[in-house]
């Protein structure tokens, strides 16, 4: 229900900085789809713990598609929130690192300006807030003050605020346990008190709602969106480097940044085995493992390659592979 904002600006696969394709300079729109929106990038990482929450609701009769579809949008909003506030941290407070030359160069050609991302953010968080109406009746106020709080505190907290979370070298520990506890658990439990038609009395007792085999089914979303966020890390330690942040990468070097993300990927894999030795669920929670090839291929792309050319597509293909295992867990929760 609720995404932290992933760090950096890279835009989706396929899409070049003009800089370095020496081509004429981006206008306005392919500025703010290509480079910021990247729906490629952010559609799936904010979709896949909903579609796991959706599919273990549908499994234990609970679900419900009012909280279900409410509650992606305003995941959505918050997420594209924290994406442009990194970005606006980039142009005003890092103009000296050359990360994304393409948004300093939006930035001189008056396609991109600093105001321009402050309006977006606002307008986003006010859209995200709209929502709140809409879901309190379904879901009681207090779940969506907190869940709003705790996304708005982790999207906008990774670069911006005070003690922006990079600088404390907790990043991968706040995108896991965003997405595979308050995302998947939030929702479940958004279906959960809608369906019976009474909000409980407090965040505590919405999430008693949420069975044992949900949150370690969230495990493994949360494992591979988190590998999205170390790509992005192992990409960009130079510049992660220079603007003081303490990414994996940084803190561990790129080689057991690699490791932790084959560590992630392994865990994401032993979910789907877990979920049916242990907890006894039946054959389908196995679906997700016909996605584990192409984790193979992700995380070994990663090992080998160095460069930011490289590195560059496998951002967005790490999204698409965490919303294709998360797709095929939701089938496999719901046929349980």
């Amino acid at each position: 229900m609720v995404a932290a904002g992933t760090g950096g600006g890279s835009p989706p696969d396929g899409a070049v900085t003009a800089t370095v394709r020496g081509a004429a300079p981006m206008t306005r729109r392919e500025v703010w789809i290509t480079l910021l929106l990247y729906p490629g990038h952010t559609l799936p990482t904010a979709a896949a713990p909903v579609l796991v929450a959706a599919g273990a609701a549908a499994h234990d009769g609970v679900f419900a598609a009012a909280p279900v579809l409410l509650g992606f949008l305003a995941s959505w909003l918050i997420h594209l929130a924290g994406v442009f506030t990194d970005n606006l941290v980039l142009i005003t407070k890092h103009a000296d690192v050359p990360e994304h030359p393409e948004l300093l160069e939006a930035l001189h050609s008056g396609a991109l300006s600093a105001r321009g991302l402050t309006i977006a953010i606002v307008a986003c968080l006010a859209g995200a807030a709209a929502l709140a109406p809409l879901l309190a009746p379904l879901i009681g106020w207090r779940l969506v003050i907190v869940l709003g709080v705790v996304g708005v505190a982790a999207s906008l907290g990774y670069s911006a605020g005070p003690l922006p979370y990079t600088r404390l070298g907790i990043a991968d520990i706040v995108f896991f346990a965003m997405f595979a506890v308050v995302a998947v658990g939030g929702t479940y439990a958004a279906q959960a008190a809608s369906a019976t038609g009474v909000a409980p009395a407090t965040v505590r007792a919405s999430f008693d709602l949420v069975p044992r085999s949900v949150l370690v089914a969230g495990v493994g979303v949360g494992a591979l969106v988190t590998n999205v966020l170390l790509i992005d890390e192992i990409r960009d330690v130079a510049w992660d480097r220079r603007k003081g942040w303490r990414s994996s990468a940084v803190r561990l070097g790129r080689r057991w940044a690699r490791v932790e993300l084959w560590a992630f990927s392994a865990v994401a894999y032993a979910v789907p085995l877990f979920l049916w030795g242990a907890i006894r669920s039946r054959v389908w929670v196995l679906l997700p493992l016909l996605t584990a090839p192409q984790a193979y291929r992700v995380a070994l792309g990663v090992s080998r390659s160095d460069g930011f050319a490289d590195l560059f597509p496998m951002t967005p293909r790490a999204s698409r592979l965490a919303l294709a295992y998360s797709a095929l867990l939701a089938i496999g929760l719901a046929l349980d």
